[in-house]
């Protein structure tokens, strides 16, 4: 079988694909759900996967009946998060690994995450090596997943087509986005099942995959 080439570049998204943390976050939204009283389940939190923060906001007063202004919910939201990721942060598997590789042959790589640019660069400070060439946070756009807006700018940003461009996304609202941004959109569910249908490319997981199996997807 004849292999294309490689992918102009590699666009990822951070939690829940490039490291585990939903765990924090649905953490920090039960505390603040607590002190007002109303009891936050893991079916509420699984329900925001992927949002952008300023729609998560205004899902959690909706259902809690918190009395918060939007910026003082993320404000809660992104100091607790960030606390937990300085006492702990879980790579998912294979990420790091295929993300070494990719910059040893050269592709362009870039983090495109709904949470706030001060968090995204926390992880990367915490990769040990150049991981990106771009970062675009939630703070960076108007329109958050699963508008197509966060990978068009990324692509933008390395002067790529966002169809010569992978893409990796764990949830349903950023898949969404990827693929109507017009990448290549690879669905590794984690916390969130994505539904299949025709066309969408889902993997169990990043363990094992290598430039390799990327060139696959062009041929």
């Amino acid at each position: 079988m004849l292999f294309n080439r490689l992918p102009k570049a590699v666009l990822w998204d951070m939690d829940g694909t490039l490291i585990d943390s939903e765990p924090h976050w649905l953490r920090s939204e039960q505390e603040l759900a607590k002190a007002h009283d109303f009891d936050w389940t893991e079916e509420d939190g699984k329900g925001m996967v992927g949002l952008s923060l300023t729609e998560s906001s205004r899902i959690f007063r909706e259902k809690t009946g918190a009395q918060l202004s939007e910026e003082e919910i993320i404000s809660h939201w992104t100091a607790s998060v960030s606390a937990g990721l300085e006492r702990d942060i879980i790579w998912r598997p294979g990420a790091k690994e295929l993300l070494k590789e990719l910059r040893r042959k050269g592709v362009k790589t870039a983090l495109v995450t709904m949470s706030l640019r001060s968090m995204a660069l926390q992880v990367v400070d915490a990769m040990g090596f150049k991981a990106f060439d771009v970062v675009v946070a939630g703070d960076d756009v108007v329109h958050g997943k699963p508008h197509a807006e966060p990978y068009l700018k990324a692509a933008a940003l390395l002067g790529e087509n966002p169809a010569d461009c992978v893409a990796f996304e764990d949830s349903i609202s950023g898949i969404l986005s990827a693929e109507a941004a017009g990448t290549k959109a690879v669905g590794i569910p984690n916390v969130m099942i994505i539904p299949a249908r025709e066309g969408r490319i889902l993997w169990e997981t990043l363990e094992g995959k290598s430039i390799k199996d990327l060139r696959k997807l062009f041929a």
